[in-house]
């Protein structure tokens, strides 16, 4: 009788799967010269047997069919089949009589009812150990996952620990990576002149050793995937959810949510051919249809050159529209002009930033006040998740809609954290914001009148603008809060320069926000003004 003598090892690695397989074929060697088998063949395959589809398998099944064998040899039943498919094609050839016999060396097999009913229990606990073994890993997955561990391949700047089965740090890449988000950052600061792009950050990765596999930097895709991972401020994603991690972490949430910004920025322009400054920052003013931009050459004979013209037009996707198109020159001075009437004189700001300290001591009377009250939002949240688990454990909620709200109801519990984090350490959460804005304010006139490129005046109107509009060839800005507060004012005012004599004796109460919305809510009674008392001058209409 013929035998054709199967040898299987389900891990992919190379160097151990030959060493098992190896081992698997001397020991079938040894046992067929013992018990005088004719061996025609030896087939080797690296694939896992739970599931059906191995290659190799099939072609010893082909053969059995055909008869060129009549008897198949294995280590041990498990090695032939882990699944119920592979299992019943097995007996029922020994059924037919096209597979007339098994051996194995560690198992008894007959061809009778008895040994076939044996073998078929063997196949049964072969599949067990199988769907056992990966309810137990599954079990072990969700465990770490409470535990606040993530169960997979750490990111870059993380390391998985095989001792302590957990998360730990690598320093150097993970100071390495928060440095390559505060460079990605600075695209979106206020007139930052620094632009980094995916490339860049790619090559200063590269010199800490965050590289891919054959040594070149990483793949663009690659840069967009930390600078998106929640994983660096905390925040676990596995099985479409959302989970609390407690590996460390050093980005902080707002640089994390810095660069989320300047992501969406980039991603809108991304699919652009030609790298023109302004676009994206504007709609037609008739039909708000988008600005869009084109290059045109002209060739001059008497100085044998060529020099290349930029226009930016309506894209007129709308409907029809009018406009004429306007050249980047031009554009550039008005944005230049829109970003000026948005500065802040230095007498305003000294004075400003004096209130901002009073300010400061004055919040933190209701600092204690707005802990309280959003301590009571997260016990509500967690309210709210218990009865939502309840609810998927009793069935009357769907796994998917319970992923949905839970994921939402994370959210919200993340954003509350994040206020609170930040009042426990920083004290309000409007002082900061209002401190940069008056940094912004103060260096437009600067960025205004420096000799910057229209790229670097493009990343400032961001700044301080949402959108601009473009009508009859005239730039006009829908200004960011504060901003546009600031530009009427000093429109009403003419810039009348202050003085000391001007600045009102006394102010009842916060002396600075007269925008809403750059303070909290829970603290506008405390600290809302008009603004007439943004600026120390007094102005009375006549």
């Amino acid at each position: 009788m013929k035998y054709i003598a199967y040898c299987r090892k389900s891990r992919e690695e190379k160097d151990k799967q030959i060493l098992s397989i190896s081992a698997q074929i001397a020991e079938l060697k040894e046992y067929a010269k013992r018990e005088h088998l004719e061996i025609t063949e030896f087939v080797e395959e690296e694939k896992t047997a739970k599931v059906p589809g191995r290659e190799k398998f099939a072609e010893v099944l082909k053969k059995i069919e055909k008869q060129q064998v009549e008897g198949i040899i294995a280590w041990h039943p498990d090695r032939l089949a882990r699944n119920s498919i592979d299992g019943g094609k097995i007996i029922y050839l020994l059924d037919t009589g096209k597979l007339k016999d098994l051996k194995f060396p560690t198992s008894w097999f007959e061809n009778t009812p008895q040994g076939k009913f044996m073998l078929n229990i063997a196949f049964g606990q072969s599949k067990y150990y199988v769907d056992n073994l990966s309810e137990n890993v599954k079990r072990g997955l969700r465990q770490k996952i409470r535990n606040g561990v993530y169960p997979g391949k750490a990111p870059d700047g993380y390391i998985n620990n095989p001792k302590t089965r957990g998360i730990d740090v690598e320093p150097e890449k993970l100071k390495a990576i928060k440095k390559a988000f505060e460079l990605f950052a600075e695209g979106n600061e206020q007139g930052s002149a620094s632009h980094k792009t995916f490339t860049d950050i790619a090559l200063f990765l590269h010199k800490f050793g965050l590289r891919r596999k054959n040594q070149k930097p990483l793949h663009i895709n690659e840069i967009r995937r930390i600078l998106a991972n929640r994983f660096y401020i905390g925040i676990m994603e596995y099985n479409g959810e959302y989970h609390e991690g407690t590996h460390k972490t050093i980005i902080s949430k707002e640089l994390f949510q810095k660069v989320q910004q300047e992501l969406k920025f980039r991603d809108r322009h991304k699919k652009r051919r030609y790298d023109f400054a302004f676009m994206g920052l504007m709609k037609c003013g008739e039909c708000e249809a988008t600005i869009t931009a084109e290059s045109h050459k002209k060739y001059y004979k008497g100085t044998n050159r060529t020099v290349e013209y930029v226009y930016y037009r309506c894209t007129k996707k709308i409907k029809p529209c009018n406009q004429p198109y306007i050249s980047e020159p031009e554009l550039e001075t008005q944005f230049r002009k829109a970003i000026d009437d948005v500065a802040l004189p230095e007498t305003w700001g000294k004075q400003w930033y004096k209130w901002l300290e009073e300010d400061e001591k004055l919040e933190t009377v209701s600092i204690h006040e707005n802990i309280k009250k959003l301590e009571l939002e997260l016990k509500g949240i967690d309210t709210k998740l218990n009865k939502l688990l309840d609810g998927y454990l009793e069935g009357i909620i769907d796994p998917e809609i319970y992923k949905l709200k839970k994921n939402e109801f994370f959210e919200e519990k993340l954003k509350i954290n994040e206020e609170l984090e930040q009042i426990k350490q920083n004290g309000s959460t409007w002082l900061e914001p209002f401190k940069n804005f008056i940094g912004s304010a103060l260096s437009c006139a600067k960025i205004a009148r420096a000799k910057n490129t229209s790229e670097e005046l493009s990343f400032f109107a961001k700044t301080v603008g949402s959108n601009f509009f473009l009508t009859d060839r005239r730039l006009v800005p829908k200004y960011n809060q504060g901003f546009a507060s600031l530009a009427a004012r000093r429109a009403e005012l003419w810039l009348t320069p202050p003085s000391q004599s001007q600045i009102p004796a006394s102010l009842a109460g916060s002396l600075l926000v007269g925008v809403r919305g750059i303070e909290p809510p829970a603290s506008r009674s405390q600290t809302e003004r008009s603004t007439d008392e943004l600026h120390p001058v007094s102005f009375h209409s006549t």
